[in-house]
């Protein structure tokens, strides 16, 4: 009996062994298996309008990237011309003045008095002019009738010239006093618009304090510096196409003006560029974008869409292959390099050789994808792609 109960133990741990290594042979020609098929291929693709473009003559600009600070042609700091107490300042940031509305006055009451008595002074000296104009016309009756000499008679003239000249140094005494009364108060050299006020009621400032800074925001420029060497192909007139604080929009722009002189230290060249439209701009912004030097008209597409993962640069293009649109690669030959400033996108450009014009090119957000996938168009991208596919 415990002979028959051994075998039966041992025949049970033999077909236990055996399940598992028929499960592991199972597994394993399964694994070769799934290794051996090949892997799945992407067969289709489904583009939008804004994955494409069309291959098309543009005029590209060649130039030169350019930065700089935006500046009001007319900007003015307004300073103290005298000492003394700011009385009355009667505008704030932000307030749009005229051409010589008061914007501030400081105590007059020390330049008034200074006026009064050089007024008085100058009133003075002219009655001692009038006195010594009185004597020196007497002393000349008396010489003509032989009564004093001529001595006494040139006496008298040079005590009327001096006179008269310490009559006209007290008018210009005067008119000094009169001038530090009139700069006492304040005005607008321009329209514009309040930037800064530095000063405030009641404060004691100094001579050639700051008291408010002016800009007139209807003339706004670029001030762009360059280095000597990219300064040597700029011209006044050339058009730049930029863009202000990264906002979307661009705005155009040409040179006025060039610095005929390289800055102290830094070397660089100045060149002004005034703005087309300056609205809604500020006086300190930054700007940035690309100076005009040339212009050529060639077969252009955007920089990012012609690949350079093969010996050759290459474009993906959308071909009709019967009733389907398939990717095919095509060679080109890059050329220039720039914008078409037309375009409010800005994208770099390239001038392609090797292309028809009217093909449908891939961008380069879009990726390497192989030849011959089959392509589909979202409803907004399928029209003008199969026009432009179809079009001889």
């Amino acid at each position: 009996m415990k002979i028959k109960t051994s075998w039966l133990v041992i025949g049970v741990v033999v077909l236990a062994l055996g399940g598992g290594i028929l499960r592991a042979l199972s597994a394993k020609r399964a694994q070769q298996e799934a290794a051996a098929a090949p892997p799945s291929v992407q067969t289709q693709i489904e583009l939008a309008s804004s994955d494409v473009i069309t291959a098309s003559q543009r005029d590209i600009t060649q130039g030169l990237d350019v930065s700089g600070t935006v500046k009001a042609l007319n900007y003015a700091l307004i300073k103290a011309r005298v000492a003394g107490e700011l009385k009355e300042i009667t505008v704030r940031e932000g307030d749009n003045v005229k051409a010589g509305q008061v914007l501030a006055r400081i105590d007059p009451t020390e330049y008034q008095r200074r006026f009064e008595q050089a007024q008085e002074q100058a009133q003075a000296a002219k009655s001692q002019m009038e006195i010594a104009q009185r004597q020196a016309d007497t002393n000349q009756a008396l010489v003509n009738q032989g009564f004093i000499s001529k001595t006494a008679m040139d006496n008298s003239l040079a005590s009327y010239q001096g006179a008269i000249a310490s009559h006209k140094a007290a008018i210009a005494g005067a008119e000094v006093a009169r001038k530090s009364l009139d700069d006492s108060v304040l005005r607008a050299p321009f329209a514009g618009v309040i930037a800064v006020r530095s000063a405030q009621l009641g404060e004691r400032v100094a001579i050639d304090a700051k008291v408010l800074e002016l800009v007139d925001l209807s003339q706004l420029e670029v001030e762009v510096p360059l280095s000597p060497s990219d300064s040597v192909d700029v011209r006044v007139g050339q058009v730049a196409s930029l863009q202000v604080e990264d906002r979307a929009q661009k705005i155009s722009a040409k040179v006025k003006r060039i610095s005929p002189s390289a800055q102290a230290g830094s070397r660089s060249v100045l060149v002004y560029l005034g703005l087309d439209k300056p609205e809604g701009l500020r006086h300190g912004l930054f700007a940035k974008g690309l100076l005009g030097l040339g212009r050529s008209q060639v077969l252009a597409v955007p920089v990012s869409a012609v690949r350079t993962d093969r010996a050759k640069p290459y474009v993906q293009v959308v071909e009709k292959v019967g009733d389907n649109f398939q990717v095919a690669h095509k060679t080109v030959e890059m050329g220039v390099r720039g914008m078409d400033l037309t375009q409010a996108d800005g994208e770099p450009l390239v001038g392609v050789t090797g292309l028809e014009a009217g093909s449908i090119v891939l961008k380069g957000q879009v990726g390497a994808l192989r030849e011959g996938l089959r392509v589909t168009y979202t409803a907004a991208a399928s029209q003008p792609a199969a026009s432009a596919a179809s079009a001889p």
